[in-house]
């Protein structure tokens, strides 16, 4: 594996809406913990499930308007799980030397949309909103200055890849010695423009949603966050490929045969020093969309003629968007780390005969343990993002 296997993601703090913790969420993978959505219709659509976190939320320490979102709450909650390894990084590096990345794709909108609709009643904003919010890098931010961070501090937002991209960002941090230790991952919330866009796209499944099923009818969307403590140091589990791709086939609709699916698995398996022979399992994107099942099933076929267990854990987080990429790198994370587990694909099991034939995983309690895992996040505009995470041994 050469000079590559050099960045590792040492620790994690993840919140979803099947879990508080990472212990949380490794006990609802092991026990095949089955959908777990909430049915609303508090944005504006019909009553319609989606993965709403629903465990408490911190309040946010800092008295400035700018930091007052939904969003915070849930990073900060994910950062308070991490906190004690992020100060022992700057008390051994310093300040200038940790970095943060956060991807989102809706940040504080959650918050603004209460906001422009009392602007538009009566013509003023209320008192305790402020734009900054909404702006992408606000998440970012909030993070660094909770934790006094001096690096290198932004936000990514590339749709339902941004998680996912936050941590190919720190990996180049790190290896170009900008930084010595990155806070990398992503965090998104539910809000009305999220629900009602992907209803205006005929996207959102009123049904829990069925991954690469005959049946399936669309995306349950959720919210989480899930932060990494990348570093140098060999702890946890190493970040030992990356693979990015862009097609750019259509603004909302991914190239219906994957090719830029395909090119973003096979980068990451060629950055990882690797051949498909070697990939234990695949957490596919998965989101149950009709073209998204149609293109990553034919991606994954030509990529693994031989067959790859695989699984969509969509079913039992919804589609967490900017933050689907950082959650799904921690199931693979917790899947190399603990003994004989995969994640289930948890479905109504009535396969489509229009799609290629994938391996999908049956029982978490797996044969042998998972060695190297890759995670899949495909975004709108075609921007493909493939990982790999591997066992320390």
């Amino acid at each position: 594996m050469g000079q590559k296997n050099n960045v590792y993601l040492n620790d994690v703090g993840v919140l979803c809406a099947i879990a508080s913790d990472k212990a949380a969420l490794t006990e609802a993978l092991i026990n095949e913990h089955g959908h777990n959505m909430v049915w609303t219709d508090a944005y504006g659509t019909e009553a319609i499930p989606v993965g709403k976190c629903q465990q408490p939320l911190p309040e946010i320490p800092l008295k400035n308007a700018s930091w007052q979102s939904r969003n915070n709450q849930i990073a900060l909650a994910v950062y308070q799980q991490i906190q004690s390894q992020v100060e022992a990084a700057i008390n051994e590096f310093g300040a200038d030397r940790v970095g943060v990345i956060i991807g989102t794709s809706t940040s504080g909108i959650g918050d603004a949309e209460p906001a422009m609709k009392a602007y538009v009643e009566s013509g003023s904003l209320p008192d305790g909103y402020h734009y900054n919010v909404q702006e992408m890098a606000n998440t970012a931010e909030f993070i660094a200055t909770v934790a006094g961070i001096s690096g290198p501090v932004y936000g990514i937002s590339t749709a339902c890849s941004s998680g996912a991209k936050a941590l190919a960002s720190a990996k180049r941090l790190i290896t170009a010695g900008i930084c010595d230790v990155v806070i990398a991952g992503g965090v998104d919330s539910l809000c009305k423009l999220t629900l009602q866009g992907f209803s205006a796209l005929e996207a959102v499944s009123n049904e829990a949603c069925l991954p690469f099923s005959k049946n399936r009818r669309g995306i349950n969307i959720g919210e989480a966050g899930a932060l990494f403590i990348v570093s140098k140091k060999p702890i946890g589990v190493s970040l030992l490929g990356v693979g990015e791709s862009s097609d750019a086939h259509h603004i909302s609709a991914p190239h219906p045969e994957g090719n830029g699916a395909e090119q973003s698995m096979r980068l990451a398996i060629a950055d990882a020093g690797l051949s498909e022979l070697d990939i234990d399992y695949v957490n596919l994107h998965g989101t149950a969309t009709e073209l998204n099942d149609q293109m990553e099933s034919m991606a994954i076929d030509r990529v693994f003629p031989n067959g790859v267990f695989c699984s969509s854990t969509k079913s039992i987080t919804g589609h967490t968007l900017g933050a689907a990429g950082a959650l799904e790198a921690v199931i693979c994370w917790i899947s190399v780390t603990e003994p004989n587990l995969m994640p289930k694909h948890i479905w109504d099991e009535v396969a489509d005969p229009d799609l290629p034939v994938l391996k999908f995983v049956k029982s978490s309690k797996a044969e042998s343990s998972v060695n190297y895992a890759l995670s899949n996040s495909f975004a709108f505009g075609g921007n493909n993002m493939s990982l790999i995470l591997a066992r320390l041994t």
